[in-house]
């Protein structure tokens, strides 16, 4: 039966150095962090593809719906890498 508790103790103990996650006070709410991150590539991304379609540049993209996916995804993660890296 010590072994049982010992087992069901384990995953506690590895963690106990976890952090909460940063959060944004925003009108004295507060929201995760990842929420801003993800509006800012998405915000990012559009005006990265205005910039694309006034340069004639989308026609070359080859897939667009994969290449504006990419992108959004690495406007979010680099957002979060320098503003809210922990």
């Amino acid at each position: 039966m010590k072994r049982f508790y010992s087992l069901l103790l384990l995953p506690m103990a590895l963690l106990t150095g976890c952090r909460a996650s940063p959060q944004i006070n925003v009108l004295g709410s507060f929201f995760p962090a990842w929420m801003l991150s993800i509006g800012i590539g998405v915000v990012g991304t559009l005006l990265l593809r205005r910039l694309f379609v006034r340069t004639r540049l989308e026609p070359h993209l080859g897939l667009v719906p994969l290449v504006y996916f990419c992108l959004w995804v690495l406007l979010t993660l680099a957002c979060w890498l320098v503003f809210f890296r922990v």
